[in-house]
């Protein structure tokens, strides 16, 4: 068989199965999934990195599926439309099992198991195989999938459904310092009438001088000055110790790593794709870039 002959089936099995589609859209509120796929976005980009000599091919590759709203222009209008991507992550091994879960309204971000959400990695089998006996173990393509049903959300809690509009992949890094790591900062709710909320920093901030300036500006009673510093202090002393358990845990997952899962860690790629240029879609080249991305 020719070598172009090849490459045009592998071409074919991928996009037959639409491939971009496959890729739970993480993060999209469920009733915008309709809209999403009202539009037959071009993704030939991501298919053709997969295919015999693209960037992609012959690499285990994991895919999911992100939105980003954006405003665009669309037969002689404006539409704010959710945008798709497809994020590729190259790794020997599945690089998360975690979702993170975070938004305005959060203070911090949640850390989730992925099937508490019901999702999981599953190895991506073109349309035209789904009918047949494969073998999965050796599959080189997977996606983040989603089982959960959306006829099941309206017995759900709306707390959790407020959940997947909110959460991507966690990806744990060992070799960087998280933003726990390097954060200095304590974020204080003293209980006053009304409270105090406020953020002390404990490296830049002086504790009698910032107790002072509350006062000065009236967010602080000063009366409750000795009691607003006592209440800091294990505020501060407990997020110094979470900010050491971090880098002791990393530090020994690091030690513990054999040599082979170290240097898959290092060399895991992240690839995001845009929907490039269509007749057939909105055009985002104005407010994305729509070929390849690295994200190292």
């Amino acid at each position: 068989m020719k070598k172009g002959a090849k490459r045009k089936g592998a071409s074919k099995a991928i996009r037959k199965g639409g491939l971009w589609k496959a890729a739970f859209p993480v993060g999209t509120e469920w009733d915008q999934l309709d809209a999403l796929y009202e539009f037959n976005w071009d993704f030939k980009h991501l298919e053709e990195a997969l295919e015999e000599g693209g960037l992609l091919f012959g690499k285990k590759v994991f895919l999911f599926g992100c939105t980003e709203p954006q405003l665009v222009p669309f037969k002689g209008a404006n539409k704010i439309l959710h945008v798709p991507a497809v994020v590729a992550v190259v790794s020997p091994f599945p690089p998360s099992d975690k979702i993170g879960i975070t938004s305005v309204q959060r203070e911090v971000e949640e850390i989730i198991p992925m099937k508490t959400m019901k999702m999981d990695w599953l190895p991506y089998i073109p349309l035209e195989n789904r009918g047949r006996q494969v073998d999965r173990m050796n599959f080189q393509i997977f996606v983040l999938g989603c089982t959960r049903r959306r006829a099941a959300l309206r017995h759900m809690k709306e707390d959790l459904v407020k959940k997947y509009e909110y959460c991507l992949p966690y990806f744990y890094q060992p070799f960087k310092e998280d933003e726990l790591e390097q954060s200095t900062e304590v974020q204080i709710m003293f209980p006053s009438e009304p409270p105090v909320v406020c953020e002390f920093d404990w490296e830049f901030d002086e504790l009698e001088e910032f107790v002072d300036k509350l006062i000065e500006e009236e967010a602080l009673p000063a009366e409750q000055k000795d009691e607003f510093k006592e209440y800091v202090k294990p505020q501060v002393r407990a997020a110094k110790k979470a900010n050491r358990e971090a880098k002791d845990a990393r530090r020994k997952a690091i030690e513990e790593m054999s040599e082979d899962t170290k240097q898959a860690f290092q060399s895991m790629k992240f690839y995001k794709f845009y929907p490039l240029p269509s007749t057939d879609t909105p055009d985002v080249s104005g407010v994305k870039v729509t070929c390849l991305l690295q994200i190292v």
